[in-house]
């Protein structure tokens, strides 16, 4: 690991590494469905030219991607997993409208901007947040989305969070606090209810610091799909992630 000072706009941002220590990318491609239940809450936000940032094997851009996407930008800084998505770009496994680009955030030109950047589980593992933030809203266009996704709240945070670099856990509140100045709330909404019990049990009971393929699967199929369901019920205000939407233009409304 190593630090690099970088100043955008009297913004200083310390990029703390470009190889990616987590080892759960695997493992999580196979939670289908929940990936097929993030999909359907994100999509209607997904648009046009769109950043994801950190956007590892690529596995997550091929959920979210939809007719209304114009070009799609992987923005990873690992160098080997930037390797594998280019890969699938030129297998066919991505469309060609995907690009995939080895980098930082801090790496996208001034003048460049996006419908739409996105950080799925991503956010977590920069060491200042606020910093990135501000600086990806920068490159977001008017009326365009900022979406986080990233894991909720900090008595959960467990061996696995540490193994895989999570630096903390968000609530509303504090993810909040990192809105870019000028952005309006649209989305911000608590998932996985279910989950987030099977998370406290993992902390209290089992100590995992990285979870099994069985466990992964036995939540994907037989959690989430409840989850799916108790989370409407809740109206969203419980869960063991949490994801926001921020959009720039006037006279947004906020929801829940």
């Amino acid at each position: 690991m190593y630090e690099e000072p970088i100043i955008r706009d009297g913004v200083r941002i310390i990029q703390t590494t470009k190889t990616y220590i987590g080892s759960e990318l695997d493992l999580f491609e196979e939670a289908r469905r929940w990936k097929q239940y993030l999909s359907n809450i994100l999509k209607p936000y997904i648009y046009g030219q769109v950043l994801e940032v950190g956007a590892g094997k690529g596995s997550t851009t091929s959920l979210l991607l939809n007719n209304k996407v114009k070009s799609w930008c992987c923005l990873e800084p690992d160098p080997k997993l930037c390797e594998e998505i280019e890969y699938k770009i030129k297998v066919g496994a991505l469309p060609s409208k995907c690009n995939a680009l080895c980098g930082l955030i801090s790496d996208i030109p001034a003048e460049k901007y996006f419908d739409v950047i996105i950080y799925i589980d991503v956010l977590e593992h920069i060491a200042n947040d606020k910093a990135e933030v501000v600086l990806a809203g920068l490159h977001v266009q008017k009326e365009g989305n900022l979406i986080i996704l990233a894991p909720a709240h900090n008595v959960l945070y467990s061996p696995f969070d540490k193994a895989i670099g999570h630096f903390r856990r968000y609530n509303r509140s504090s993810l909040s606090d990192l809105k870019p100045e000028g952005f309006t709330r649209h989305v911000c909404r608590y998932l996985d209810s279910v989950g987030l019990l099977a998370s406290l049990s993992n902390k209290l009971v089992f100590s995992s610091a990285m979870p099994t393929l069985n466990q992964v699967l036995f939540w994907d199929r037989c959690l989430v799909p409840v989850s799916i369901i108790l989370d409407r019920l809740l109206n969203y205000k419980l869960g063991k992630s949490l994801v926001s939407v921020w959009s720039n233009k006037q006279n947004c409304t906020a929801v829940n």
